[in-house]
């Protein structure tokens, strides 16, 4: 997952310098974030797993909000 959300943030990179993302980029930052709290949980130790839980919790909240954000208002994230 942490890899993933590198990924994310080179894609987000990328887009923002060459400008050619529009509004898009909004969804990919809440992308890094819910995909690198994920990352954190996983890779946790056995003994903190109340911290994972709450980690993985943030992570869908932050991941349902942009989903619920696309749905309500989808002028904000497409063109």
């Amino acid at each position: 997952m942490l890899g993933l959300s590198l990924s994310f943030l080179c894609i987000f990179t990328y887009a923002w310098s060459v400008g050619g993302a529009g509004r898009f980029l909004w969804a990919l930052l809440f992308q890094i974030v819910g995909t690198a709290l994920f990352g954190i949980a996983e890779s946790l130790p056995e003994n903190r797993r109340e911290a994972a839980g709450v980690l993985r919790l943030t992570a869908l909240v932050v991941l349902m909000s942009m989903i619920v954000i696309l749905i309500v208002t989808p002028e904000l994230f497409i063109n």
